[in-house]
């Protein structure tokens, strides 16, 4: 294998690597444990709601400054070190969630550093992707990534169904009883997620810090001065942004949409397990159907992308995910989309598995093109800058989604009137895409 193809092969390790904190953490196993434990589905979606929107203000704050200083420094891999570290600590900590002694600010505190932690370090990796190919490939480089990392969210989560998570009866979902040793009483499969994503994510980095060298930065600075001149910059670069038309309306409708998406992936094993009553097991099953059209979809998208262009990939996938979103409000146990069901149906679960794909398919395929959107947006020589405002983006408002989720539920006792704010929020990001040249302003 060349250097060059190693390179990028260790770049797809980090998709790899971290897939599993969002497959299994924050959607299809520790989320509706969480619900199983508290007992009450609405007063659980809005204690995640609350969490999450908390530890997205302070990657909202954090990620341009760093993203400036990493810019002007050339340190990208010393903090993709330092937020794998918190990637790994807070993962862990979630073993400490038995339902006897379940504290909810401990097991939010663990989630969230691990979350930080996990999101800073995309925006390092990701400022990484224009160095790896020529412009014409980064739709299919992109792709593949996520296509790799969707991967490797299934296998851990096939992994966790077949040998650890409890079922009825404190069974598997091959018919056993957890491996190691572990107690299906104290929900020890289940809770053993959490080291699980720590020791994968430790593990699947090897190749990402062994093959991916950053290039030698021409006059990087010491990283105290980096420091300093860093946010005086950063200001400068916010203030110009409304100048740069093109990449100023990206961001504001990446920052929507993406809020929506994560919206969708956040509450959507929560959503099934307290509207539907689906067990851990039926989370994880809708979950490898969602993560399987998910890494299809990246692959696919990522090949129309390099052939189109990222917008057209991007404005077909948010038009799919509004669709999907109004049409998850009309499933229940009672009815699907309008049409009353008899009691014990199946059509409920189906309908979801179905949904399921869809959101699998258009996440997938939205994500990788929003990446190689903002490498067409941003000036070259700020790239880990410009990321780190693409998480500011991302994340400015993503205590929108699960806030106004929290919120609309609380104020409905109802889950499925509380995932509403998503359609509002997915047609703001359609709207703004109208003032997005695919090229950027520089073209």
């Amino acid at each position: 294998m060349t250097a060059a193809r190693k390179r990028i092969w260790g770049w797809y390790f980090f998709d790899w690597a971290s897939q599993p904190y969002n497959t299994l953490l924050l959607t299809f196993i520790f989320g509706p444990y969480v619900v199983s434990v508290i007992g009450d589905g609405s007063a659980a979606q809005a204690v995640w709601g609350y969490g999450i929107g908390t530890a997205g203000l302070v990657i909202a704050v954090l990620s341009p400054l760093l993203g400036a200083v990493a810019d002007r420094s050339g340190g990208r891999m010393a903090f993709i070190w330092l937020f794998s570290a918190l990637y790994v600590i807070g993962a862990w900590g979630l073993w400490y969630s038995a339902p006897a002694d379940f504290n909810v600010w401990w097991v939010m505190l663990s989630f969230c550093i691990g979350l930080i932690g996990m999101e800073f370090a995309t925006t390092f990796t990701n400022a990484m992707l224009p160095d790896l190919c020529p412009r014409d490939d980064l739709g299919r480089v992109s792709g593949n990534g996520w296509a790799f990392g969707y991967l490797g969210g299934i296998v851990a989560l096939v992994i966790m169904l077949l040998f650890l998570a409890e079922g009825a009866g404190g069974r598997t979902l091959l018919g056993i009883p957890p491996i190691l040793g572990l107690d299906p009483d104290t929900r020890e499969g289940t809770r053993s997620v959490g080291p699980l994503v720590a020791i994968w994510f430790a593990l699947f980095m090897i190749p990402f810090f062994l093959w991916v060298k950053e290039p030698p930065k021409p006059q990087a600075m010491p990283i105290g001065q980096a420091l300093k001149a860093a946010w005086p910059e950063l200001k400068a670069s916010l203030a110009r942004l409304p100048q740069n038309r093109s990449l100023f309306a990206y961001l504001g409708s990446s920052m929507f949409y993406r809020d929506a998406l994560n919206g969708m992936y956040t509450f959507g094993g929560i959503y099934a397990a307290g509207v539907l009553g689906w067990s851990v097991t039926n989370v994880g099953i809708f979950g490898i159907i969602a993560a399987l059209t998910g890494a299809i979809f990246a692959f696919l998208g990522g090949r129309m992308d390099s052939r189109f262009g990222p917008k057209p990939v991007i404005i077909l996938n948010v038009v799919l995910l509004t669709l999907v979103a109004v049409a998850v409000v009309f499933v229940s146990r009672e009815s699907v989309f309008g049409v009353p069901v008899a009691p014990g149906s199946l059509a409920p679960d189906v309908g979801f598995y179905i949904l399921g794909a869809l959101i699998g398919a258009g996440g997938g395929s939205l994500q990788s093109s929003s990446r190689t959107m903002m490498v067409r947006q941003a000036e070259p020589e700020r790239m880990t800058e410009a990321f780190g405002m693409y998480a500011l983006a991302g994340k400015a408002t993503s205590f929108m989604a699960p806030l106004s989720i929290g919120v609309v539920t609380d104020l409905t006792g109802s889950q499925q009137l509380g995932v509403t704010p998503l359609i509002g929020l997915f047609l703001i990001g359609l709207f703004l895409l109208l003032w997005v040249k695919p090229e950027g302003d520089s073209a």
